[in-house]
């Protein structure tokens, strides 16, 4: 991999995962919660949303598992106290981060339309620039979409599951991370991952 390759890789990474989190605090607070506002994470700058163990560890890990890069910011604060429907509004939020990325994959795959369409937009640079983003994205999307709390896909699980078992569904967040480092050491979180990278790669074939 070339050092331009590697510098777009990084620079689409970490807007993706940027976006990502502002899109779940504008969610959040078009939904009522102030908190991410408040908190100064309704901003594409970078700083505040810089995480030591999903900005810099969880890509190293994905990397030595021989899974695609993928990395993370800092979940931003969300306080299901002000939502009106705290369930409902708890897995929107969490829908939020994955579409948004499924949102700039699919821009990359209509930017890549355009450029067969219009043959004097093509260059090497934004061949590069739009692979790395649409690829980045989905693997980005699929890998939040994974069941484990307190990845995204846990609030959507949560959201349908009656309450009961949702409650005792939730309670394993606080081991969450230790449950995915495990999978990631035992090779076994590829079996989740694959499937939802597959099955969005699916969907989102239908805008080529």
């Amino acid at each position: 991999m070339s050092i331009m390759s590697i510098v777009i890789s990084i620079t689409v990474l970490v807007f993706a995962v940027i976006f990502h989190e502002v899109s779940h605090g504008f969610v959040a607070y078009k939904l009522g919660d102030p908190t991410a506002k408040m908190s100064g994470r309704l901003t594409l700058n970078p700083l505040p949303h810089i995480d030591p163990f999903w900005t810099i560890i969880m890509p190293v890990l994905f990397f030595m598992s021989g899974l695609p890069i993928i990395g993370g910011a800092k979940p931003v604060p969300v306080d299901s106290r002000y939502f009106k429907n705290p369930k409902k509004d708890m897995m929107l939020v969490g829908l939020a981060g994955p579409v948004s990325n499924i949102l700039l994959a699919a821009i990359g795959l209509l930017l890549w339309k355009l450029t067969t369409l219009f043959p004097a937009m093509q260059s090497p640079g934004l061949a590069a620039i739009i692979v790395a983003n649409t690829q980045i994205n989905l693997m980005l999307a699929a890998f939040n979409l994974i069941p484990i709390p307190p990845l995204d896909g846990s609030r959507i699980v949560s959201g349908l599951l009656p309450t009961k078992w949702a409650y005792g569904y939730e309670k394993i967040e606080p081991y969450g991370f230790i449950i995915i480092m495990v999978l990631l050491y035992a090779g076994m979180i590829r079996f989740i991952y694959y499937p939802i990278q597959l099955f969005l790669t699916f969907i989102l074939k239908f805008l080529r």
